[in-house]
């Protein structure tokens, strides 16, 4: 079940709000919970017990480690069987016919791979899990001792699936105690609504110039139709990810919580360090936190920097997904992170047109690494992109989708955020919002095309 559904608009939704509202105080984070349980279920019922089996093992773990804060083998031995737990359930289901391919490729075995499918947003549920664990270990908050309370952080429905990556320390103390008036309610309907049309209105119409490009099949398009059909990924997937990250905020806020922001218009950014403080900013935090800081992050050389930046983008790459273009996609942005800082950000911050063209052109080619799985189909390519073969397809393609390209762009930026908010007229405001919210049942309503990137993640 997926946010922009009419499933869930029209029946999940209404019907999980009633019940949440009309329980009492003491009961809200167990509705949470088994409202919560029953979104993930309906989609994944086979793994079910993966995701009971995660929250038991790190409740139990996390109340281990703090009853024997004084014996350090107990503690660590509790500590390593939760990171174990969830760690080797992620590699298990993520990475084991990815290992199998990989072994039987290097030695010419006949391994045969398993059937399995992915856990619905185990990637990030996982992360959540352990940064709990890791906290608790840490003793920067206390071991959680109601199970309740902790099960509905685990599977807080809004960002279950897909992120924004809510620490334990973000919201646990809205988990004991919130307070939800009409208000918050009313912005948290405005933004949920916004981030329903960023992912119908824009992502949609947008990737489906990439499913066509796809289509055609990449030896068969021009140079000019390649770079048109990389520019609409790279926009479906910001409006996609940011589309379902802003919703899950504004259902985060009808239900007494505030989530961390995920995305800051990366596409203005000037340098690629500067990007990857705007994307996807919940998964950065993490990995900073909880790997690139433990290893020792700036602190120990310029060498040993060099090398927790490596480590720390190879994982970003490989959480990402079982094949090598992911981690090749990782490890891209690892050489222009350290070329940045090697110096060359100096420069960038003395040319601003320069510096936006380096990371918009960077930009391109990441999303090609990104897309496409198949590496010889990635050659392929990128031999198109760069043939400089002009046909006529791209012509048609630019027809058709030249004005959601440009609308796509301008609200990539900052500018007409920042415009509507100056505007002081609450019944215009309150007419915009109903306008998107229609256009994007109208368009599910009669649409079939409406993937979600980041659900294979």
């Amino acid at each position: 079940m997926v946010f922009s559904s009419l499933l869930f608009l029209f029946r999940f939704l209404p019907i999980a709000f009633l019940i949440y509202y009309i329980v009492p105080k003491k009961l809200k984070n167990l509705s949470l919970l088994l409202l919560s349980l029953f979104f993930y279920s309906w989609g994944e019922p086979r793994y079910f017990p993966i995701m009971l089996a995660t929250i038991l093992v790190n409740y139990l773990a996390a109340l281990g480690i703090e009853k024997f804060a004084e014996k350090k083998a107990l503690r660590r031995a509790f500590f390593l069987i939760a990171v174990f737990f969830s760690l080797g359930m992620l590699f298990f289901f993520k990475y084991t016919n990815f290992f199998i391919e990989n072994l039987n490729g290097l030695l010419r075995l006949s391994i045969g791979t398993l059937e399995l499918t992915l856990p619905l947003g185990i990637s990030f549920y996982t992360f959540q899990t352990m940064s709990y664990t890791i906290d608790v270990f840490r003793g920067k908050v206390k071991a959680e001792h109601n199970i309740i309370d902790l099960g509905a952080f685990v599977v807080l429905f809004p960002q279950l699936i897909a992120g924004p990556i809510v620490l334990y320390t973000d919201i646990n103390e809205a988990l004991k105690n919130r307070k939800i008036n009409l208000a918050q309610i009313e912005d948290g309907v405005k933004t949920f609504i916004l981030g329903l049309g960023k992912k119908v209105l824009i992502a949609n119409n947008i990737g489906a110039l990439w499913t066509e490009v796809e289509k055609i099949g990449f030896a068969n398009v021009s140079s000019p139709l390649a770079w048109l059909g990389i520019l609409a990924f790279s926009l479906q997937i910001f409006f996609d990810f940011s589309g379902y990250s802003t919703m899950a905020i504004g259902l985060g806020k009808m239900l007494g919580f505030e989530f961390p922001e995920n995305f800051n218009y990366p596409y203005i950014a000037r340098s690629i360090t500067d990007f990857w403080r705007r994307w996807h900013m919940t998964l950065s935090a993490w990995f900073r936190e909880y790997v690139y800081i433990p290893l020792g992050g700036n602190r120990k050389g310029k060498a040993r920097m060099y090398f927790n930046l490596f480590v720390v983008w190879a994982c970003t790459g490989f959480w990402h997904g079982a094949n090598w273009n992911f981690i090749f996609w990782g490890l891209f942005f690892f050489v222009f992170l350290a070329v940045e800082k090697a110096g060359f950000s100096k420069f960038l911050d003395k040319h601003r047109i320069f510096s936006h063209v380096y990371v918009l052109f960077l930009l391109l080619m990441s999303w090609s690494l990104f897309a496409i799985t198949d590496l010889t189909q990635l050659g392929t390519f990128f031999m198109r992109m760069f043939s400089f073969t002009v046909g006529a397809d791209w012509l048609y393609y630019l027809r058709n989708y030249a004005v959601t390209i440009v609308i796509a762009c301008v609200l990539s930026t900052p500018l007409i955020p920042r415009l509507f908010e100056k505007v002081n007229i609450g019944w215009l405001k309150n007419t915009v919002y109903v306008l998107i919210l229609l256009l994007s049942v109208a368009y599910l309503v009669d649409a079939t095309y409406n993937p979600f990137l980041y659900f294979r993640f």
